[in-house]
């Protein structure tokens, strides 16, 4: 057909004119043809006319040509009407491609082309959603304010379009067969309308990069009013996009404030879902009990068991069984409940498929993001799915423990509003982890070790496939495979002790207390929960816990302790024993930590272990010590802790009874590393009410170099007999009688006292008592009586001091 008989030439030039109501008056004869052909059915001549106006208008090198074929384009849309279905793949392509076109006004009259196209065509349109969105979203950029408002024209009324037909509307023509990444995903409506939302996901995942504000505010309107329709589910899909959404929260505030309102709407919706499927798990649980209730009765009736019946009933009982444990599988039971999406009433939340470990997988690395309100978004998401996803948390929890803890101390250190808030959510976060894993029921089979939790095996533990599974039971045998599924799935601990451990180690080494105590009470918890899982002598923790016995906050110390304690009462006696090893040597390398912390350490550990026990295995350690400065040093402290703190005033009163058995043994194995220091050693008898053997110890003082040292240490003891812990020791100088060497040991220690206030105070003591006129009461002792402490061999003791000083004495003239 010639060009002539086609569009008379004055139309030609009308399209092609300049003027805007040249081309409009031209259009109208379009309008007026193709409604003629159109009625008459001659849709050959109609296809002539709209190729017409695509090739020598719309595609034409000439801006005004482009401009008639757009306005010639929608004339002819909308002379067909109705028809116009049939003819939109030569009309849409040419409009779509004039969104593109430099030249402002035909992009301007693109959009009002299409405005008109999609007015006309309604349902229709959506065949070419895709493209349509595609062009939008970048003119929702432009530069000029007149393409803009066209386009935000047009994007309502698809916006109304989608609303009221995306998910009902069928094209007229034959819908092409689906491609395979049309298959993809969830299944969120019939497969035949013409909007297809999995279709349409990819083109969101790749546009929801933009960085433009105005691209993104119209990502976010649309999603928005996707997320509105009902039967859509959008929220299904929504690990396709969250990533990319979350980072519009970057952006200023009109966009952030529309991504904040549609983030909390989808999580209100996730928190629907499980909310719905809880309470159908409810009710298929009500179900199942009334249903074997009556399969009972019926069998009682018939005089037989459940068991051996062979109808489908008997069947359902046992599909609903899991054959490793006897639980009911109620997913199973409630299968019925959700077959043949379609049918019934619209539940929200019924039948949406979320994967949430892909939602959890996105939101860790926006933990540590530093946009704060990325940040506390992610943290909000967390904290919820600590609830609702509580299986797919658990699994996830080393990486959660480092992305939380850290910071947890910033709540004290900012004044900003918004960090505040964010590390408010974040001591929440860790609060509500950490209640979870205390309460998750503790994997007791040794033999079953969980998993490597990669994101396959996480999805595949997750409701998505679990429900996709159950969809497949069609029939006894499937269903009876599924029941027959490896035990160790079933039984396998999700919560990865090691990695746990791990990852608060690492928290050691941060900056903030608070982090470092969070950490410490995380350990405490988990080796109390599962003693035989973690922190082996041999997993490499002990040593750094040691190391945190030097660090500088006293909280941490403490906490460190406790735990230290605690591996120590739950372990055997090797590991006890190595940990005492591995703190003297600690002491012995950091003698600062031994001035500062060491009364701090040796106590806490002796209210929360046997107090004797630690001092009898320190003492076996000293008494081999090579480096005989540090022990005597050592063997000062412990002794100075021995006399003076509550949390030893038990063993205090075990070693005054020189009686028993037991008093002897403990006085004589603390007596030999504490000859490593003569005051120490004289303190001990003191303490042990050894009188005459502590008298016979100040002669062999001597031999001893006296040194300053020396005198300080006796200065130091002259007032400790002064303090409460000795004042059974001063209401004995009442007793002369009764402990006659009582005063010869005060009054030796006066002997070795240089003039001082220790002196005169001691001097005073023993003057006060003197002056009662109880010296004259001594009596002697008669040779062959024996005294309570006779069952000690003071005599070797005595040469073990002296040999062990003379080691001293040795040493100190090498080093001089």
């Amino acid at each position: 057909m010639s060009d002539v008989l086609v569009l008379s030439a004055q139309i030609v030039r009308g399209l092609n004119d300049k003027a805007y109501e040249k081309r409009k008056a031209a259009a109208l004869e379009v309008e007026k043809l193709i409604r003629e052909y159109s009625a008459s059915k001659e849709t050959e001549r109609v296809r002539a006319i709209l190729d017409k106006l695509v090739q020598d208008f719309a595609y034409s090198v000439n801006a005004n040509a482009r401009n008639g074929g757009l306005i010639g384009l929608a004339a002819a849309s909308i002379a067909l009407g109705p028809d116009v279905a049939a003819y939109l793949d030569d009309i849409v392509p040419p409009v779509l491609a004039c969104f593109a076109d430099q030249d402002s006004r035909v992009r301007y009259y693109a959009c009002e082309s299409m405005y008109n196209i999609a007015k006309v065509s309604k349902g229709e349109i959506l065949r070419y959603f895709n493209e349509v969105f595609d062009a939008m979203s970048k003119l929702a950029a432009d530069s000029e304010l007149s393409v803009k408002n066209g386009a935000e024209l047009l994007d309502r009324l698809i916006k109304d379009i989608v609303a009221e037909q995306s998910t009902t509307y069928v094209s007229i023509l034959a819908h092409p067969p689906l491609s395979h990444d049309d298959s993809m995903g969830p299944v969120s409506m019939p497969r035949t309308t013409a909007f297809s939302l999995p279709r349409f996901i990819p083109l969101l995942s790749e546009r929801i990069r933009a960085k433009n504000p105005f691209t993104r505010n119209f990502l976010v309107s649309w999603i928005t009013v996707l997320d509105s329709i009902p039967d859509l589910e959008l929220v299904s899909f929504l690990p396709d996009f969250l990533d990319g959404l979350l980072q519009f929260l970057s952006d200023p505030n009109d966009v952030r404030y529309a991504t904040s309102s549609v983030l909390a709407n989808f999580l209100a919706e996730i928190r629907i879902t499980v909310e719905v499927k809880e309470q159908q798990k409810q009710q298929s649980m009500k179900t199942y009990f009334l249903e074997q209730q009556k399969l009972s009765e019926t069998a009682s009736d018939a005089g037989e068991s459940i068991k051996d019946g062979d109808g489908d009933d008997a069947t359902l009982v046992k599909s609903s069984i899991n054959s490793a444990d006897g639980d009911v599988n109620w997913d199973a039971v409630s299968i019925s409940e959700t077959e043949g999406k379609g049918k019934g009433s619209w539940v929200p939340g019924q039948g949406v498929v979320i994967s949430y470990t892909r939602i959890v997988e996105i939101l860790m690395p926006h933990l540590s993001s530093h946009e704060e309100e990325i940040q506390a978004t992610a943290l909000k998401w967390i904290n919820e799915f600590i609830t609702l996803a509580k299986d797919v948390i658990i699994a996830f929890t080393p990486q959660l423990i480092s992305a939380v803890l850290p910071s947890l101390a910033h709540l004290v250190v900012h004044i900003l509003y918004t960090h505040i808030h964010v590390e408010i959510i974040k001591l929440e976060v860790n609060r509500n982890l950490y209640k979870l894993i205390l309460e998750t029921p503790t994997n007791t089979n040794p033999s079953l070790q969980p998993p490597p939790y990669s994101s396959a095996h996480l999805s595949s533990v997750s409701p998505v496939d679990s429900s996709v599974l159950l969809s497949h039971m069609g029939n006894n045998k499937e269903t009876n495979s599924i029941n027959t599924l490896p035990l160790i799935y079933e039984q396998a601990d999700p919560f990865d002790y090691q990695e746990t451990v791990k990852a608060l180690v690492h928290q050691f080494k941060n900056d903030h207390e608070e982090t470092r105590v969070a950490s410490l009470d995380w350990l405490l918890m988990l080796h109390k929960k599962a003693p035989k899982k973690i922190l082996a002598i041999d997993d490499g923790t002990f040593p750094v816990l040691l190391k945190t016995l030097s660090d500088q906050s006293e909280e941490v110390v403490k906490r460190d302790l406790q735990l230290l304690a605690q591996l120590s009462s739950s372990s055997e006696d090797e590991f006890f024993t190595r940990f005492m090893v591995d703190l003297l040597k600690l002491f012995s390398i950091d003698r600062r930590l031994l001035e500062s912390r060491g009364s701090l350490i040796i106590r806490h550990l002796c209210s929360s272990l046997n107090s004797e026990r630690i001092y009898r295995t320190f003492a076996e350690i000293l008494e081999r010590e090579e480096d005989i400065e540090f022990a005597s040093n050592m063997v000062q402290n412990l002794n100075s802790i021995l006399i003076t703190t509550p949390e030893l005033s038990d063993l205090r009163k075990r070693l005054k009874n020189l009686e028993t058995k037991d008093g002897q043994m403990l006085f004589t194995a603390l007596y030999k590393s504490w000859c490593h220091n003569p005051v120490s050693t004289f303190s001990l008898c003191l303490l042990a009410q050894a009188y005459e053997h502590a008298a016979n110890l100040l002669q062999s003082f001597a031999d001893l170099d006296i040194t300053v040292n020396l005198l300080i240490q006796i200065d130091k003891l002259v007032q400790l007999i002064e303090s409460p812990v000795f004042t059974y020791l001063r209401l004995q100088l009442l007793e002369p009688e009764k402990y006659p060497y009582l005063f010869k040991c005060l009054y030796g220690l006066l002997m070795l006292l240089p003039q001082s206030s220790a002196f005169a105070s001691l001097k005073n003591r023993l003057t006060s008592v003197s002056s009662m006129g109880f010296l004259h009461l001594i009596p002697k002792r008669p040779k062959g009586v024996p005294t309570k402490e006779d069952g000690i061999k003071f005599q070797e003791l005595l040469t073990h001091f002296r040999a062990v000083q003379t080691k001293h004495e040795k040493t100190r003239k090498q080093c001089n």
